[in-house]
């Protein structure tokens, strides 16, 4: 919600005209402005408001004819904005942008109410709000679209890299274009980053389609509008304490590759080789940008360089120097195998130009058919719109209009809900499919009962949430063995959850492959045989495949 009011007095200044581009509605309704005849009136009248404003129009939902404010419930408003979007669709355009004031029900001087900065509307108030309609159908998304998780140790300059990527801008030597993923307030001062971050940039025919400005939405969605090609990224943490969070974002995003940064004054650490482990345990191409190469000499670079070789070769993987080999060469051999290397400096911009190239012709690897599923991520609720759930479509796709379930709930039942619209990366879209980083508004649901973990599947499908499951295990590190009842956290597509381990053995060693049964300690989840999974307590971590499931009764 907006909490400058200008927008909407700048809206009601300007008033309803005859060749005017603002339109005032008290409210729309499916039964009385989408009935027959009606519809064709409204969609006329909107793409007349498009043409008078070269192209934009202004709607203003929740005031009378003559501007009052009238304010309406929250759900007439989530009404209205769905046959707003029907008729902008049916004049050939869409709405761009929605925000939402709340009505406080006071008289102000002039004896109308008076709009608020009121987020949660009570029975004696209300919202009005301002839609932006924009010209031209909203987005079809058939454009490739590569989804890149980063990966390293505190410090060594993951979220700066993808700052002076998707903007083109060299960073100050102090960290300034990471600011453009971390968006929280402690994160910024304090230079942490303490959960996963989103950021896009993309490619057309001449090269580079940049973000001018990340914290922007608009210029993301005009990005993702421009772009003949998408990439991605998932900026994870590098802070140890945050672990759980940095697995979320390797093992719960539909990733197309993994790009581990290690930086040039530093090293390879501990961490660097946790998040190594983590990539490889989820079989994911992986390319490995040596990050501050300015900050030391030639010769440090080149001995940091020969520290990842080793690492590398350490877990049987075949480094790729890039700046011997070639990016023809990586593009060709990246894989299970062969892990490109980079020399980076988001300073100097050097090595920049090669990850623009390799992230332009890498393929996508990641795509599913099949029905669509899509693990939540996370969810929030948005004014005038309702529930959004967040996340990366694991296979299928999905449409604006389609019916879904979505759960398990904590009782192993799944909700039906119907998608309101689809967002990705603040571009409304019509429909997206797998692979795509989406938000989708939902009706049916309360954003209170969206839990990360849960799954959207298509409405006709027969889900079985398990509370139990057989597992290949592989443990990585233990200081002693894994008994019967051993607590690790798993986390499995975007679920991270307590769970108990009763090997078949009866114990598993460091080192040690071996079959287990695996018990979610409080909720059930839906799982399937074939997904991997990182399970992890302390310093004790291992991967596993599922093989197995036992549907709760």
């Amino acid at each position: 919600m907006s909490r400058d009011r200008a927008l909407l007095q700048r809206a009601l200044d300007r008033g309803e005209e005859d060749g005017g581009s603002v339109e005032f509605k008290e409210r729309l309704t499916r039964e009385v402005h989408l009935s027959e005849g009606r519809r064709e009136s409204l969609a006329a009248q909107l793409r007349h408001r498009v043409l008078s404003g070269d192209g934009e129009a202004t709607y203003v939902v929740g005031v009378t004819d003559d501007g009052g404010l009238a304010g309406i419930a929250p759900e007439a408003f989530s009404e209205s904005m769905d046959v707003l979007s029907l008729l902008a669709e049916e004049a050939d355009a869409h709405i761009e942008d929605v925000e939402t004031w709340g009505v406080d029900g006071t008289l102000d001087g002039t004896g109308t109410r008076a709009a608020t900065d009121s987020a949660a509307p009570t029975d004696d108030n209300g919202l009005v709000g301002v839609a932006t309609i924009r010209d031209g159908a909203v987005l079809e998304t058939d454009d490739e679209h590569v989804v890149i998780g980063t990966a390293g140790h505190v410090d060594h300059g993951k979220s700066t890299l993808v700052g002076s990527l998707v903007t083109g801008r060299a960073d100050d030597g102090e960290g300034g274009t990471r600011a453009f993923l971390d968006v929280k307030p402690h994160e910024v001062e304090r230079g942490l980053s303490a959960d996963l971050s989103y950021a896009v940039y993309g490619f057309d025919d001449e090269g580079p389609v940049r973000v001018r400005n990340p914290n922007r939405k608009q210029d993301r969605a005009a990005v993702v509008e421009a772009a003949d090609r998408l990439v991605s990224f998932v900026d994870t943490v590098g802070h140890e304490p945050w672990l759980r969070t940095t697995i979320r974002g390797l093992v719960g995003q539909k990733l197309d590759y993994g790009l581990l940064v290690v930086a040039a004054d530093d090293g390879p650490t501990r961490v660097t080789r946790e998040h190594l482990g983590v990539l490889l345990a989820t079989e994911l191409p992986t390319i490995v940008a040596i990050t501050k190469a300015d900050a030391v000499s030639d010769e440090r670079v080149a001995e940091v360089e020969r520290e990842v070789e080793r690492l590398l070769r350490d877990v049987e993987k075949s480094p790729l120097s890039v700046a011997r080999a070639g990016v023809d060469a990586a593009v060709e051999e990246i894989g299970e195998r062969v892990v490109p290397i980079v020399r980076t400096s988001a300073v100097t911009m050097d090595g920049m130009a090669t990850l623009d190239e390799l992230f332009d012709r890498l393929p996508k690897t990641s795509t599913e058919d099949g029905d669509f599923r899509m693990y939540v991520d996370r969810s929030y609720a948005v004014t005038g719109v309702g529930a959004v759930a967040s996340g990366t479509i694991k296979s299928g796709e999905v449409e604006a209009g389609d019916e879904l379930l979505v759960g398990p709930m904590a009782d192993g039942r799944f909700r039906e809900v119907e998608v309101r619209s689809i967002e990705m990366h603040y571009h409304r879209v019509d429909q997206a499919r797998s692979g795509r980083i989406v938000g989708i508004a939902l009706k049916g649901i309360k954003e209170s009962a969206l839990e990360r973990g849960m799954v959207l599947l298509p409405a006709d499908a027969d889900p079985e949430p398990v509370r139990e499951f057989e597992a290949e295990v592989m443990v990585l590190n233990h200081p002693t063995r894994i008994g019967e009842g051993y607590e690790p956290v798993v986390h499995l597509e975007t679920i991270g959850e307590a769970a108990a381990f009763y090997p078949d053995d009866g114990r598993l060693l460091p080192g040690d492959t071996g079959r287990t049964r695996v018990r979610f300690k409080f909720r059930p989840y839906l799982v399937e045989p074939g997904q991997k999974f990182v399970f992890r307590e302390g310093r004790s971590k291992g991967v596993g495949t599922v093989t197995d499931v036992s549907p709760i009764e």
